[in-house]
């Protein structure tokens, strides 16, 4: 009889028939059910401690690294690919940002010149009626040499000096429409603009500076020559009427004839005086008139390049 054996062994792994194996890849193939569970356990268990082998899979962790792996060593290639690429976002995102900007500042400066166009229209429209004002001007003050040969023969006959106190006893003076210089100046955009546009600009402002210093001096100081001496002679109800009557923008509405005689004292060096600066105050006004005409011409040359450059009036 034979010996039996022992529980405590561990069972020995039965054996694969090759006709099982066949049979079961087979059914698979074909989508039929394979063999009994328990037949798969133990095909399992035979097969599975042959396709584990640890070092096998050590070898080949150790032979194919992930670069993003712990334990992977970055090539210096890989770490100048990476600076590049950093560098290149950064680098695009910095010209993106400056464009915008760019874009931003071009339509911003685009601005200010549509705005300085529409002060030059108003500002040429003042002009040419300031214009109109001095031309008026001269031609009366021009007859003050027939006026004085008339008053020096006879110092009774002064109403044709009506005409002369009517047309130099007051001024019209030209501001210019400041209201987007002064955001040019106060808000720094002559920075937003091109050579071109803030030289033309630049060029007008100073012409106009030109003529504001030309009235503070020259003109205010024969201005007040010519009306000091009037009033050291003249009769104060015949010249009254002149003196107290109010003026328009455009002209006056004295009415220039004297009702009288107009010296209160017949002297005629005082007379004589008056005339010598009358004749003075007739050339200021010519300069006046010869600024006034110069910056109507560049104010008249801005409205046309700046319309044929950016097409306001289209």
């Amino acid at each position: 009889m034979e010996q039996n054996q022992n529980t405590n062994d561990p069972p020995q792994p039965r054996q694969v028939r090759p006709v099982e194996v066949k049979e079961n890849a087979e059914n698979i193939m074909l989508g039929k059910p394979t063999l009994s569970s328990e037949t798969n356990k133990e095909n399992l268990i035979d097969i599975q401690p042959q396709a584990q082998n640890p070092k096998l899979e050590t070898d080949s962790m150790e032979v194919h690294k992930h670069p993003h792996h712990v334990t992977h060593k970055k090539k210096w290639p890989e770490f100048l690919l990476e600076f590049f690429m950093l560098f290149l976002a950064v680098f695009l995102g910095f010209l993106a940002e400056n464009l915008r900007e760019h874009r931003v500042e071009k339509e911003k400066a685009k601005q200010y010149l549509l705005s300085f166009y529409e002060d030059l229209k108003n500002d040429t429209s003042r002009i040419i009626r300031l214009v109109e004002f001095d031309e008026n001007k001269i031609k009366a003050l021009r007859t003050m040499y027939n006026c004085y040969d008339t008053v020096s023969a006879n110092l009774q006959s002064t109403e044709c000096m009506g005409e002369l106190i009517k047309h130099s006893r007051s001024n019209r003076g030209f501001v210019v429409t400041e209201r987007t210089l002064q955001q040019l100046a106060n808000a720094g955009g002559y920075r937003l603009l091109n050579k071109e546009d803030a030289d033309s600009i630049t060029a007008y402002e100073n012409a106009y500076k030109a003529y504001v210093d030309f009235q503070r001096t020259v003109f205010q100081s024969s201005q007040d020559n010519v009306r000091n001496t009037l009033n050291r002679f003249a009769n104060f109800k015949i010249i009254a009427p002149l003196q107290l009557t109010t003026a328009s923008f455009v002209g006056d509405t004295a009415d220039a004839k004297l009702k009288g005689p107009l010296m209160f004292i017949k002297d005629r060096q005082l007379l004589n005086q008056w005339f010598n600066e009358l004749g003075m105050y007739l050339r200021t006004a010519n300069g006046q008139l010869n600024i006034m005409l110069q910056i109507k011409e560049k104010a008249i040359g801005l409205l046309r390049f700046y319309n044929n450059k950016y097409h306001f009036e289209e």
